[in-house]
């Protein structure tokens, strides 16, 4: 595929980085030569110093034969033009990064596919979703939805007394109403087997249906861990404002701004019911004198990555439960799996997860990066005739570092074992060892 991206911003660089090992043509493009630096000569990839809303510029680049023309500059309004713009010049599809959240209304669908725009991002709403997701429940380090709830992936860290731990896997049996998909041992990602062993401290990916979440928590020894009700957010950020407004009626919030004119903003943005205070959310008085030794869930969302996972770290100690930290410096996510903050949220990662999904050629709802980890999760639709429904599943000689973790089938969640087939119109969830992987099943789809 040829891939225009405009913006060397965080998400942009960060984007071309990644597709630029998987063999695309890819070319970077920002008015600005300095953001562009030497990624010419250190990654497969071309760049050019060109404004994204010039015609000239993108007529430059080829993007007549571009198939996919990805606009994530800081600026809303320059990528919807540049997007409008690739469209009129011949790029197949286009996406633009976005603030406005009215934009994602459905009614505004076709407006802006009319206009060139096919494909929106909120980074920042994506993220705010990622939050809420991760503080449902104080056990649980990451949860995914496929097929609207039907079947969940959850991510849970393995500590003592958990029923599954040191035993090999086949002695769980296999009428077990979940599937271990992965096993995230420090900075290793296991596909496990069956005489593959859990062991402590390990991360472990589960697939399930939300019947059987109690069952999960009972096998890893998190019966004692509280419902989150009471949290507190660190930093009025964007994401935090809209983190704020998606939580469930059930949980009382709190944010913490040290910018009083900031602080006035987000207490303006939500309700009433959500209680914005004007402090240092570093200054331990302050935590105490708000609860913190009450409160379920801490997130860290100032715009300092070292900040965040410092405040995880100690509000650790003062014993809170569960804690997620903003962390955009990519480069800091395994110091802060080290000091065994809960969950990560990094924007450049989810918003190349939602673009990557737009590269593959078969129908792909979902592709989920896991955060700590070079692997991804992926929902397929199967179609009539698809390779994946000639064989069982254990003849279908799937690509190592590849595990299907289970299906949808009719609405309801499936487990897969070896003997299960592939039906037209299921809904399969493919766990995968890096994103190039996810090219390698996608054979299976056609």
């Amino acid at each position: 595929m040829k891939i225009v991206i405009a913006g060397a911003g965080a998400v942009g660089t960060h984007l071309a980085k990644l597709l630029s090992s998987e063999n695309q043509d890819i070319i970077l493009l920002d008015e600005n030569p300095a953001l562009l630096g030497t990624l010419e000569s250190n990654f497969d990839l071309m760049t050019l110093a060109v404004s994204p809303t010039s015609v000239i510029g993108l007529e430059e680049t080829g993007v007549a034969q571009a198939d996919l023309f990805i606009a994530v500059t800081p600026d809303e309004s320059q990528n919807m033009t540049a997007c409008m713009l690739a469209a009129n010049l011949g790029a197949k599809k286009t996406v633009a990064r976005i603030d406005n959240q009215e934009y994602l209304m459905p009614r505004n669908r076709d407006f802006f596919a009319r206009v060139g725009i096919h494909s929106l991002i909120c980074p920042e709403i994506l993220a705010a979703q990622e939050i809420i997701s991760s503080i449902r429940m104080s056990w649980i380090r990451q949860w995914w939805e496929f097929s609207d709830g039907a079947l969940l992936l959850l991510g849970v860290k393995i500590r003592q007394g958990a029923e599954i731990l040191d035993k090999p896997l086949y002695e769980l049996g296999t009428d077990i109403p979940y599937h271990l998909v992965a096993i995230k041992r420090e900075h290793e990602m296991i596909i496990p087997g069956g005489n593959d062993m859990v062991q402590l401290n390990d991360i472990v990916y589960f697939t399930t249906t939300r019947k059987y979440i109690p069952h999960i928590r009972e096998v890893a020894g998190k019966e004692h861990f509280p419902d989150v009700r009471n949290v507190i957010i660190m930093g009025g950020s964007r994401i935090a404002i809209r983190a704020a407004q998606q939580a469930p009626d059930y949980m009382r919030i709190k944010i913490i701004e040290n910018d009083p004119k900031k602080s006035e903003l987000v207490a303006n943005a939500v309700s009433d019911k959500i209680m914005v205070i004007n402090g240092d959310g570093r200054d331990i008085d302050l935590l105490v004198r708000e609860g913190i030794h009450e409160t379920d869930a801490f997130v860290a969302l100032t715009d300092s990555s070292e900040t965040n996972i410092l405040a995880c770290s100690a509000v650790k100690r003062m014993g809170v439960q569960k804690t997620v930290a903003e962390v955009e410096n990519i480069d800091y996510i395994p110091m802060a799996e080290s000091l065994d903050i809960g969950s990560v949220i990094n924007k450049k990662i989810i918003a190349a997860s939602h673009i990557y999904q737009m590269m593959l050629d078969n129908d792909v709802n979902n592709v989920k990066s896991l955060t700590f980890s070079n692997a991804d999760v992926a929902e397929f639709t199967v179609r009539e005739g698809d390779r994946i429904t000639q064989k069982a599943v254990k003849d279908l000689g799937l690509p190592r570092g590849t595990t299907i973790g289970g299906l949808v089938r009719n609405g309801k969640g499936i487990m897969v074992s070896g003997d299960t087939h592939i039906l037209p119109d299921d809904h399969v969830i493919v766990f995968c060892l890096g994103s190039s992987m996810i090219k390698k099943i996608e054979r299976f789809f056609r």
